[in-house]
């Protein structure tokens, strides 16, 4: 793993918090990625830690990578930036979700090149706004930590706000890199008329329209034929769709063709009625919108458009369509010229200005046949006036949004932008409590090596491990360290079943070597899920990933074929606990597909409570009464009567949601729970899967003190 960081001398490591008794030091390390975090580097003499014997946990042995939580990120655009999907389409990064493929960089031997990436994870959070235009009109809208690849690197937007810390920044002729989206393009809304255009150019590009009449000896008959054969289905599929939607029904059949070619399909129709309505539907009208010409173009595209070598060229041997084609083109004000017809009479329209060219015109006129706008593997070349002509602080907190990729980067308004990781923030209302736990993260760089040394030794009896106790193992610093897959290995290898909680959503990058563990040991997930009340989840978790992003990692798992327990927990008097929201929560959770829910009223730590309490005045006043009763002088959990009211409105919920629930404190340490610690597994097609975890709110009950936790 590469740090673009600084490492520090022993000089300024022995003034850091814990210096003084952290053995195994090999280094540590601040990176701009990571503000206001130190990552210390060790190298651990044990991996397996035992439960003390008081918990009530239902497991004996976990294994933490990490002490400390990286898990929040500097959430950066604004949600109406365009993201570039692995189809060529352009769409707000509001609709992006985990799972999605999209279009990053990686940089080769001799240039960047565009390459396919897989959206990972997906946060939200409020950022003061800053603005970033470019010569070309491109506007980027984002936090001052976001930072955009230029001719000379990566750079911030601006420089760092704390006294005396530099950071590369964006500064007024700094060149960006991709291709810019110039003014915002011109939004069609696929209506009436983009659908209308579509047909046109799909039809009398590619389609055949036959009547013809016939003397069998007995009297003169008609025939009537309307056929549109394509190798691509996508094509074929959506005109299909755009012709039932004006009462026409085709039949669809293989179309033959020579063995050396793509095998194609065709829609058919014979019916004179239908054939005398396309006709008319496709006809060219006198007064053309620009909406029927964008329709009109991704239509001929797809029908008789190429994009080689990420040049765009529409070819025909039709005068008018040819015409037609170079009006629609200039209503856009593309710069395009047309080839001289070869000598079999087919003429080529060429569409000029490069990559940024290109993806205007597909943005405009949105084909279908994703073949034809893939960008993978075209070099990263940039064409368009990208200069940072200003810098904008505009002055206000905006909603924004961020994301994971494989890659570390993606491609947002037509430039390369990438991942933003951690500032000073903790999930589950943790930001101020103990500066070890916020901002000195420990890294046991070597732990999967030390474990399966212990899992190797004769006295080890394969019993239950269970990761994500003290600390997320899927944090934010997972993504760059990549220690889980060599753990999972390890116990994989030996054996072992081992069980997950998580609240984070890196875990979906594991899903394929988990689902191979499976097959060999039991494998258990798990995830906590706390508000799902967005601007609720954006005041009191504002670094955490929301509740839909960590639910399409409940869909994920469950896709792969795990029951997925979540943890609805904590459950907050006066704010979470209402039928409608409970609910709200079950209902949510019953559709992503997981197999049961665990449930807990707040509870509060010391020091943790004292933040609690100081949110609490700040954002709802009129609760602070009510939850000093709830919570008088030293008490950490809800009274007893307010958790048996919560047990009586959860239990007819989840009946009425078909989902096995039960409260935390219903299960005592070493009594077999249903679907969880139970040591004979239900077999699924992955081979034994059982799930089990623990919510956040238990886990202070097996931290030290060292590591303070909230719930």
């Amino acid at each position: 793993m590469r740090w673009q960081g600084q490492q520090l001398g022993v000089e300024d490591t022995a003034a850091l918090p814990g210096m003084e008794r952290m053995d195994g030091l090999v280094r540590s390390v601040t990176t701009p990625e990571f503000a206001g975090m130190t990552f210390h580097e060790v190298l651990c003499k044990s991996a397996l830690n035992r439960v003390p014997g008081v918990s009530a946990m239902p497991f004996d042995w976990t294994v933490n990578p990490y002490r400390g939580c990286s898990h929040a990120c500097s959430y950066c655009l604004s949600p109406d930036t365009l993201i570039l999907k692995a189809d060529g389409r352009q769409v707000p990064l509001s609709e992006i979700r985990v799972g999605d493929e999209i279009i990053g960089t990686e940089q080769g031997a001799r240039y960047r090149h565009y390459v396919r990436t897989t959206v990972r994870a997906k946060w939200t959070t409020r950022k003061r706004l800053h603005r970033v235009t470019l010569a070309d009109g491109t506007e980027i809208e984002g936090s001052a930590e976001h930072r955009f690849l230029t001719e000379r690197g990566w750079k911030h937007v601006t420089d760092s706000p704390l006294a005396g810390e530099q950071r590369p920044h964006l500064t007024v002729s700094n060149r960006l890199q991709g291709f810019g989206t110039g003014a915002r393009p011109y939004a069609q809304a696929m209506g009436p008329d983009w659908r209308q255009g579509y047909l046109t150019g799909m039809v009398r590009g590619d389609a055949m329209i036959l009547h013809k009449t016939y003397d069998d000896g007995n009297r003169v008959r008609a025939i009537h034929r309307f056929r549109l054969a394509l190798a691509d289905r996508e094509a074929l599929d959506l005109s299909k769709e755009l012709l039932e939607q004006i009462g026409i029904v085709t039949m669809v059949r293989p179309f033959p063709v020579p063995a050396h070619r793509r095998p194609m399909t065709a829609l058919h129709t014979a019916k004179m009625r239908d054939v005398a309505r396309i006709e008319d539907y496709t006809a060219i009208p006198s007064t053309r919108s620009r909406d029927w010409m964008a329709g009109f173009l991704g239509g001929i595209f797809d029908a008789e458009g190429s994009s080689s070598r990420g040049i765009v060229r529409i070819s025909n041997a039709n005068e008018e369509l040819l015409s037609l084609t170079e009006e629609a083109l200039a209503a856009f004000h593309f710069d395009a010229v047309r080839e001289p017809a070869r000598p079999n009479g087919v003429s080529s329209i060429r569409l000029r200005g490069g990559l940024a060219s290109r993806q205007r015109f597909f943005d405009i006129a949105r084909p279908s046949i994703t073949r034809k706008v893939d960008v993978s593997g075209t070099a990263v070349k940039t064409s368009s006036d990208l200069r940072v002509v200003k810098v904008e602080d505009i002055g206000y907190d905006i909603d924004m949004i961020d994301i994971t990729t494989g890659t570390e980067d993606f491609v947002a308004n037509g430039v390369i932008s990438h991942n933003c990781f951690a500032r000073k923030t903790h999930e589950y209302l943790d930001l101020d409590y103990g500066a070890d736990f916020d901002s000195q993260i420990v890294v046991k760089v070597n732990v999967a090596e030390v474990l399966r040394t212990e899992l190797r030794r004769g006295s080890w009896a394969r019993e239950p491990v269970m990761l994500g106790t003290n600390t997320d193992p899927y944090q934010r610093a997972e993504g760059r360290y990549r220690l889980m897959p060599d753990i999972v290995g390890a116990l994989t290898d030996n054996g072992t079943p081992f069980s997950i909680l998580t609240k984070g959503t890196l875990l979906r990058r594991d899903l394929p070597l988990l689902t191979e563990a499976a097959q060999q040991v039991t494998v258990s997930l798990a995830t906590s899920i706390a508000v799902f009340d967005d601007a609720l989840q954006r005041s009191i978790e504002p670094g955490t990933p929301s509740a839909e992003a960590r639910l399409e990692t409940v869909r994920a798992a469950t896709a792969a074929g795990f029951r997925v327990t979540v943890f609805l927990m904590p459950v907050m008097p006066h704010l979470t606990d209402s039928v409608a929201a409970l609910d709200d929560a079950l209902a949510r959770i019953r559709a992503a597909g997981a197999a049961r829910v665990v449930y807990g009223a707040l509870h509060l730590r010391p020091g943790a409570k004292q933040w609690f309490f100081e949110w609490l005045e700040r954002e709802h006043p009129h609760l602070v009464s009510s939850y000093r009763g709830l919570y008088p002088g030293v008490s950490t959990s809800a009274p007893k009567a307010y958790r048996t009211w919560l047990g009586k409105r959860m239990r007819p919920l989840l009946r009425m949601h078909r989902l096995d629930g039960w409260d935390e404190d219903d299960h005592p340490r070493g009594r077999p729970q249903p679907g969880l610690a139970a040591r004979t597994a239900p077999t699924s097609s992955l081979g034994p899967v059982r799930t089990v975890g623990v919510s956040a709110s238990t886990r202070p009950r097996v931290a030290p003190a060292s590591e303070p936790t909230l719930f």
